[in-house]
């Protein structure tokens, strides 16, 4: 059997599990998450969560698996799941931990397996684009661009897991900067989360709207000092 039916079936499973895992997940959560307006609700959701245990922790680590893995689920939607599991301290730390280990599998198998193993997930072109790119091949510049890239709000990051293992980067900068220059978004994603447990939707909103006007804001200072528009073209390769 060749190398990329293997990786094929591989995804395959792995994506059944992925949704077999977050269907049961919410299942399992809904019957109190659909009460978490009233205090009794929200006991009996944190309740529901402490009885989890090992089982919800694994569950998670699972889901987060499959969201980079397979690129089929936004990272949002679990990072606000962690926070409302463990809180927003250790909904944080526990992303950090899940894409830490997600990302180290992910460049290792693309530097075994080359650009094959990345075709199956996304287009040839755009992989052809970031790969030719003298940006994103730019040894002195690649750290930067990285950086920001992950630091950004909404910007396409997981297509940037799967090509690090393509671009002049070690390994071992290029994960810790691909998990820990995502705070921005996941602190506020896990704050959202542990608001929302306690069946405070104001404060969740303003959060989110705090967060898409530093955003914005951050954008428009990139674009004020950087002068060559490196960090600007970067994103737009992205795309």
């Amino acid at each position: 059997m060749s190398k990329k039916k293997k990786t094929t079936i591989i995804k395959v499973l792995i994506f059944i599990i992925a949704i077999s895992l977050f269907v049961g997940i919410i299942a399992y959560l809904f019957p109190v998450m659909k009460n978490l307006s009233t205090h009794e609700g929200q006991i009996a959701f944190k309740a529901r969560i402490e009885e989890s245990g090992v089982y919800g922790f694994l569950t998670l680590i699972g889901l987060q698996f499959a969201q980079i893995f397979l690129v089929i689920l936004p990272g949002e939607p679990l990072e606000i799941l962690a926070g409302m599991c463990y809180g927003a301290v250790g909904g944080t730390l526990f992303i950090f931990f899940s894409v830490a280990l997600t990302t180290t599998l992910i460049f290792l198998l693309v530097r075994k397996y080359g650009r094959k193993f990345i075709e199956q997930s996304f287009d040839k072109k755009k992989i052809d684009k970031i790969e030719k790119s003298k940006i994103f091949q730019n040894p002195k510049n690649i750290e930067f661009i990285l950086a920001i890239c992950f630091a950004i709000t909404g910007a396409p990051k997981d297509i940037l897991i799967y090509v690090g293992g393509l671009l002049p980067i070690r390994p071992i900068r290029f994960i810790l900067i691909a998990t820990f220059c995502r705070f921005p978004s996941v602190i506020s994603s896990t704050i959202v989360g542990e608001y929302f447990s306690e069946g405070n939707w104001k404060v969740s909103l303003l959060i989110y709207g705090i967060t898409f006007i530093i955003t914005i804001l951050t954008l428009v200072i990139i674009r004020i000092f950087d002068k060559d528009k490196i960090t600007e073209k970067a994103l737009n390769e992205l795309k």
